[in-house]
């Protein structure tokens, strides 16, 4: 399993990982923000296909911010495919 370290900016979460295998999400945990929120985005992930998961995720914004805890793993998830 290969871990994404990735932190996040514009958001209430301080750290994000993510496991991937096989171009498919296996774990994901979120340091900080809104803890249901993350923990219920976290455990729908898993299993998810990297690239749906950019596509469900990106764009998403929490209140008035130009981002949000999901857009960020995106941000992350895109990050990891650019390398």
């Amino acid at each position: 399993m290969e871990k994404i370290i990735y932190t996040p900016k514009g958001v209430c979460s301080r750290q994000m990982e993510i496991g991937i295998e096989d171009d498919t999400i296996v774990a994901v945990k979120i340091a900080g923000g809104c803890a249901g929120n993350t923990q219920g985005v976290s455990r729908l992930l898993e299993g998810m296909k990297i690239d749906d998961a950019i596509a469900k995720l990106e764009g998403i914004r929490c209140g008035f911010k130009s981002t949000s805890c999901p857009d960020q793993i995106a941000n992350a998830l895109k990050e990891y495919k650019a390398k």
